[in-house]
């Protein structure tokens, strides 16, 4: 992949949408492409038409860039994302995130579909995370530094914005919203994990689980993009429920907690559209 294909995706945006400059990058996870279908003056731009962008083969991931406008707010969509068990590699994001830094984003708001290590966040309720774990092999920031998105060694000890989750909890509360926080693992997947494995990662500090997520906020951070992110607890993970899991079970509950999901993301962005630009 060139290192330019970044820049190459940001014209294409750029001609399809011209003017267009997005304040917040969604990323929506299983069951939760209907926040898309809110947007106003919306222009969707599949992945194929878009260097670098990860085609998913997984069902409930669309795989298309939606630009428009959420509570007056100009964003920049991604329905779907890649996964490191689709065989992308570490690196499966990054061209993407890349893509929307050039295009003016200032904030990631990341959403993905994850067990809960934890019985009180039962399936149907949304988790901030507060930090991650990672499991995945290798790091999307291997190889060769591209020093015009970031430098060689960087800084993970803020990498879910601390002031950024205290809005998005703040609006969680006005909404009527119960918002778990807890620590985010990944694991490569496309397995569920053990009951021993889960065992291990709760010792390890984990309260959530999933199979998506880091690889972008860790390309994020490398070249300065903000990062909140929630998740919507699809299942209690394996040992701590009766219930066999599966993909169907994933979609199901997901599209369950979408409803608050979909309510706090809204809420937020209007949030968002009262402060600002960074660069105003």
């Amino acid at each position: 992949m060139s290192s330019n294909t970044p820049f190459e995706a940001a014209d294409i945006i750029r001609a399809r949408k011209p003017g267009f400059a997005p304040r917040v990058a969604l990323i929506l996870g299983s069951g939760l492409g209907v926040l898309a279908e809110q947007l106003v003056d919306a222009v969707s731009i599949g992945y194929a038409d878009l260097p670098g962008f990860p085609i998913s083969t997984v069902h409930g991931h669309a795989g298309e860039l939606v630009l428009g406008t959420l509570a007056g707010v100009p964003v920049a969509c991604m329905k779907g994302r890649g996964h490191f068990y689709e065989g992308y590699g570490p690196g499966v994001m990054t061209s993407a995130i890349r893509t929307l830094k050039e295009i003016g984003c200032e904030l990631l708001f990341v959403t993905n579909a994850a067990g809960s290590l934890r019985v009180e966040a039962d399936a149907g309720s949304l988790v901030a995370i507060t930090d991650h774990i990672n499991f995945l092999p290798g790091s999307p920031m291997s190889g060769p530094n591209d020093e015009r998105f970031g430098p060689r060694f960087f800084s993970m000890s803020n990498a879910y914005d601390a002031q950024t989750r205290e809005q998005v909890k703040a609006v969680a509360a006005e909404k009527g919203i119960v918002l778990h926080e807890g620590v985010y693992l990944a694991a490569a997947g496309p397995h569920f994990e053990t009951v021993a494995e889960i065992r291990a990662f709760k010792t390890l500090g984990a309260d959530v689980v999933g199979m998506s997520l880091i690889p972008e906020v860790i390309a994020a951070r490398h070249c300065g993009l903000k990062v909140t992110a929630v998740s919507a607890i699809t299942n209690l993970a394996e040992g701590l429920s009766p219930f066999a899991l599966s993909h169907e079970q994933t979609l199901k509950y997901a599209a369950i907690a979408a409803k608050d999901m979909v309510t706090l993301i809204h809420a937020y962005i209007e949030r968002v559209g009262s402060t600002p630009r960074a660069d105003a």
